[in-house]
């Protein structure tokens, strides 16, 4: 059976401001939640008296029931309603952080982070789907470049925010700073959004589908987070985890696109701008969060960066991408998606192209350049993607179509993570060997670099050898992350095409088709 309703106006004065700070703030919490746990973990581990590896848990768990949630959200508000879906998941949310706060244990904190990552899920798409209807058609843009905002920033501020909450106050304090704005957000969204609930349809419960979702998205995130630490396919678990997750995988794309009712609508791909954004912006996302996450770990472990201050140093990423989303807002409309789509993948590119060249006598300002002007094509590049996404869709169809492109772009995330891990480590190794070949007794440029280390800092032998492969490590270790920004940038231009393959629209037409979808 299902509910009709009529259109809504979009809000206006001040209910629009508010409304779009609530739905800005729970969407921005989902976000931070998603990073602000990495730098914390040997505190927590310590705290709760387990190993590094094991408080790496902490993370995997979160990501993936958050992987399994975020394509659900179509479904799920067809089931229960924009609103109440999302008023729901805030406060759940806000319980899960309260619960992960005062866990007094190991497998307590995981509960309470497979519940947080669950009920996370829906809030980015649904954020997304209530900012445009809050907005008027004219306007959407904006709304889209607000949404913006909200994804760039998250992982960059987490890192940071979390380092400092845990050396100032306690670990604690990183999930319970969610529970004043949960409830705020919460509170706002339904006395402003209540009487503005989508149609529901009881539609019957895809169980099977359900359940294979589960199981090849959860192995596939476990394989890929703990792939480094179990050294991927010589250990038993990853080759299971591998098996299960591609066997559930073909299995659920057959069954889903022969159900009457999948949980996940797979026919969206059917529609061209739908897959060519959805691919660009997955593979465009798994290469920035991928190379996000190695700089700090890179800065800590070989430049000797605390972990508050390698995520302050990556923090102007976000100066130009927040400067940029007004005025994103207001250039869109005229403009082709797939022209500003473009830019933002050619800034990138070069981005990651100066950054090739850093050496390890960097100074911080030499990093920050970089980071800086990356804010550039990040303002360029969500509005846009969401824009040939979104457009064209019918009503029905963009909580679905919201849901699924986030789940393709924080899954490219996980999997960018792990794969740049992975290249770096390799690359560092093959330079490490290539480095090491001239440490031969018959080299005179190896042998005055130890006579060096004899004569001036006074170390014996051994103790020359050692410092000399401490240098050998770190020269390695920055020719293989050289490595990864190089082919960053040619990844960043190849899926240009990409872009063009979908159909032209100027962004006012797309942003309107999207805004009136979400009406």
């Amino acid at each position: 059976m299902t509910t009709q309703s009529t259109p809504h106006p979009p809000l206006t004065g001040g209910k629009l401001f508010l409304g779009s700070l609530s739905v800005g703030l729970a969407g921005f919490m989902t976000v931070l939640d998603s990073s602000i746990a990495n730098v914390a973990i040997p505190t927590i581990s310590g705290n709760l008296g387990v190993s590094i590896d094991e408080g790496t848990w902490v993370i995997t768990v979160f990501a993936a029931a958050n992987s399994v949630s975020i394509p659900l959200t179509g479904w799920l508000t067809q089931r229960v309603g924009q609103v109440k879906l999302f008023v729901g998941s805030i406060l759940l949310f806000v319980l899960s952080s309260w619960l992960c706060g005062i866990a007094w244990s190991l497998p307590v904190l995981l509960f309470a982070r497979v519940l947080q990552g669950a009920v996370a899920g829906p809030l980015i798409p649904m954020s997304q789907a209530l900012l445009l209807s809050s907005w008027p058609k004219d306007k959407s843009s904006f709304a889209l470049s607000i949404f913006s905002m909200i994804a760039v920033t998250g992982p960059i501020v987490g890192p940071a925010l979390g380092g400092w909450v845990t050396d100032s106050y306690s670990w604690s304090w990183i999930f319970y700073i969610n529970i004043p704005v949960g409830i705020f957000a919460a509170a706002t969204v339904w006395s402003l959004y209540r009487e503005r609930d989508t149609p529901t349809r009881k539609l019957p419960v895809d169980t099977v589908g359900l359940l294979l979702l589960i199981t090849w998205v959860a192995s596939l995130q476990v394989m890929l987070d703990k792939g480094k630490d179990l050294d991927w396919f010589t250990s038993t678990t990853i080759v299971v985890l591998t098996v299960v997750a591609l066997t559930s995988f073909a299995f659920f794309i057959v069954w889903e696109l022969t159900e009457k009712n999948p949980i996940v609508d797979l026919t969206l791909f059917r529609q061209r701008n739908f897959l060519g954004g959805t691919i660009s912006i997955a593979i465009a996302y798994a290469i920035f969060f991928g190379t996000l996450v190695l700089l700090p770990q890179w800065m800590q472990t070989y430049l000797g960066y605390r972990a508050l201050d390698s995520g302050l140093a990556t923090a102007p990423i976000g100066v130009f991408a927040l400067i940029g989303a007004p005025i994103m807002g207001k250039i869109l409309p005229r403009t082709d998606a797939r022209i500003l789509g473009t830019f933002a993948f050619i800034g990138f590119a070069g981005v990651y192209y100066m950054r090739s060249f850093f050496i390890t006598g960097i100074d911080i300002g030499h990093i920050i350049l970089p980071t800086l002007l990356q804010g550039i094509p990040m303002a360029l590049f969500f509005a846009p993607l969401t824009v040939i996404i979104l457009s064209g869709q019918p009503p029905e169809k963009v909580p679905a179509a919201a849901g699924l492109s986030t789940f393709a772009r924080v899954f490219g995330g996980g999997v960018g993570t792990s794969l740049a891990n992975v290249a770096w480590n390799n690359r560092t190794i093959l330079h490490h060997e290539i480095l090491t070949q001239q440490t031969s007794p018959t080299n005179p440029l190896f042998n005055q670099q130890l006579d060096a280390y004899h004569s001036f800092l006074g170390l014996d032998s051994g103790s020359s050898y050692a410092l000399f492969n401490s240098v050998v490590d770190k020269e390695a270790a920055m020719m293989g992350l050289n490595d990864v920004f190089y082919a960053s940038a040619i990844i960043m231009i190849v899926i240009i095409p990409l872009i063009w393959l979908t159909k032209p629209s100027g962004g006012g037409g797309a942003g309107a088709a999207a805004a009136s979808a979400a009406h």
